[in-house]
């Protein structure tokens, strides 16, 4: 299949590179997006790993991957992702930007159907919060299997969630801001997988967490097409699929095959690019064993003098001046 250079027609090409935002612009900004995660599904610590140095120190410990993005001025929250890590990150989303409202979220936008992407649904159910009406962006098959399979069924037959189905490329308008779904190919067992363009009115970001691999995708035959430079270039902020460093990191297993792009690789594969398409990336969802989780860590020094970025959590980044 043809990769197409330019994918999603209505997306616009950035005009500044992603650069440091200051407090006094993040003070006046209407739109932004918050980092609430960024583990891979179980977190860090991870369940059975009594060896985690994050069990002691608090500090270490990392939420499953989600963002939000705040438009203050319409008074909405957006939620991306709906972890088993919600509890804590729907607090965060609290100190970010309060409301009244119980969830408080005009929608919740999900990627695929592995386990720390949607299983926080669960929370909204009458076992807990008991919400009520929560739009929730699906793919066709994530909204099927969230219909169609307990216990996620009996949130849509109790009123505590509303699907509202996505189709790729085609944009979802929330007042001042777009979102856009694309398909990706990733493990497929139960639903699509996507990563989603989000345009606000001055800056625009990617959020792909999850990827079998770059070169897979561009010369996908089950899905259109695309060159990860080519979506980058689109966009001021790109938060992509770091689940682990490197191969070897995982003790007596071979990695090579394992269905995500190393950090290594990635930087390999961007290294000719201008120093201002290397700084919108921000690696994300880390795995427990991938050494960037540590603030000390020698590897976090490689991926920073190689021109790239990792996120962090409770990092903002502003869409509307």
């Amino acid at each position: 299949m043809k990769t197409h250079t330019l994918a999603l027609g209505a997306l616009i090409l950035a005009e500044t590179p992603v650069a440091a935002q200051s407090e006094l612009e993040m003070a006046a900004c209407t739109i932004e997006l918050v980092v609430l995660g960024v583990g891979q599904d179980g977190g860090a610590p991870q369940l059975g790993n009594s060896a985690d140095p994050a069990w002691e120190d608090p500090s270490l410990r990392r939420l499953a991957t989600s963002i939000a993005v705040l438009d203050r001025e319409a008074d909405a929250r957006y939620l991306f992702e709906a972890t088993p890590d919600i509890r804590e990150q729907l607090y965060r989303l609290d100190q970010a930007m309060p409301t009244e409202a119980r969830p408080g979220l005009d929608g919740i936008f999900l990627t695929h159907g592995h386990i720390g992407h949607y299983t926080g649904l669960m929370f909204l159910g009458h076992e807990s919060m008991g919400a009520r009406d929560v739009p929730v962006y699906a793919m066709p098959s994530m909204s099927a299997f969230l219909f169609s399979n307990g216990p996620w069924d009996q949130l849509v037959r109790y009123d505590n969630i509303e699907l509202e189905e996505l189709w790729a490329g085609q944009p979802v308008e929330l007042g001042d801001v777009r979102v856009t779904a694309f398909e990706v190919p990733h493990r497929q067992e139960y639903t699509e997988v996507v990563g989603y363009h989000i345009a606000g009115p001055t800056r625009s970001a990617i959020f792909l967490p999850d990827i079998d691999s770059w070169e897979e995708w561009e010369n996908w035959e089950y899905g259109e097409a695309m060159r990860i430079e080519d979506l980058i270039a689109t966009v001021d902020v790109a938060y992509i699929d770091a689940t682990f460093y490197a191969n070897g990191e995982i003790p007596g297993r071979d990695m090579s095959g394992f269905p995500h792009p190393f950090i290594t690789h990635s930087m390999e594969r961007f290294a000719d690019l201008p120093a201002s398409e290397r700084a919108k990336v921000r690696f994300i969802h880390f795995n427990h064993t991938n050494p960037v989780r540590y603030p000390d860590a020698p590897e976090r020094d490689v991926v920073m003098e190689a021109g790239f970025n990792l996120a962090d959590e409770g990092e903002r980044y502003c869409l509307a001046d």
